[in-house]
């Protein structure tokens, strides 16, 4: 069976390693790197990021 993860979320990937306030900052960022965002241009909630820098309207 799959581990859950309940409290950590997307930083369980690294376990028990580098310690909470760590896993918490990057917790942090890697949420808002994955989240969607309104395009400036259609209005609507489909802005993603690719890579750095670059962010692709889904519309």
């Amino acid at each position: 069976m799959a581990k859950h993860t309940k409290k950590v979320g997307i930083v369980g990937k690294y376990g028990t390693c580098y310690g909470a306030s760590l896993r918490k900052m990057v917790k942090k960022i890697e949420i808002s790197q994955h989240a969607k965002y309104t395009c400036s241009f259609c209005g609507k909630t489909k802005m993603k990021r690719r890579t750095v820098g670059i962010w692709h309207c889904g519309s």
